[in-house]
């Protein structure tokens, strides 16, 4: 199998959505809706947007599953694409004060540059987001302790049963992931240019 190929379950998932399967795709609803929902919510911060957000990737999933393409990425890294377009979209069409449903509706137009920034920041934070759930349990475990439960290196060490070296290690190996959240995409995300607009 080629290094870059995705994983036999994407490619039976898109075959069967393809055939109009709809347990395919409450499948992949079970499997993904929290990953897209998360994502939405950290980047829209209101529940109710990141729930029509999930709702609209799902549904655009069903009409066109045929715009996955598996030479790309994962199923999981399209999914994470179309969340992060759709609350980008979201979040511009807030923005202009219009009505995010409605690309015909102009609104009030907030600055660009605030907005740019706005967009910049949630998708660092929600790639930041997808960091912290797809690194190994172990720097994962270490950075909670350090960083939500505020105990340092030593209490770390000692409350994950291993030397201080190694929760420094741990620790310096998770915020070396978390840096990259602002700096470039993640890791086996598609390009910039996949797919297409929701």
């Amino acid at each position: 199998m080629a290094e870059n190929a995705p994983p036999r379950w994407d490619r039976r998932m898109q075959q069967r959505l393809s055939r109009g399967e709809a347990a395919a795709l409450g499948e992949m609803y079970d499997r993904f809706a929290a990953l897209v929902h998360s994502q939405a919510n950290r980047m829209l911060d209101d529940e109710d947007a990141a729930g029509l957000v999930t709702r609209e990737v799902f549904g655009y999933v069903w009409e066109n599953p045929d715009m996955y393409d598996p030479k790309q990425g994962s199923m999981r890294a399209w999914l994470a694409f179309l969340t992060h377009r759709e609350s980008v979209r979201r979040l511009r069409g807030a923005a202009d004060g219009g009505d995010p449903e409605d690309p015909d509706d102009p609104g009030g137009p907030e600055d660009p540059d605030a907005l740019d920034e706005r967009v910049r920041r949630a998708t660092a934070a929600a790639r930041a987001d997808y960091i912290v759930a797809s690194m190994p349990a172990p720097l994962r475990a270490a950075l909670e302790l350090a960083y939500v439960q505020r105990r340092d290196y030593r209490q770390t060490a000692a409350d994950l049963g291993v030397t201080a070296d190694e929760a420094r290690r741990r620790l310096r190996l998770g915020l070396q992931l978390l840096s990259t959240a602002r700096t470039r995409p993640v890791e086996g995300a598609p390009p910039p240019g996949y797919g297409r607009a929701l």
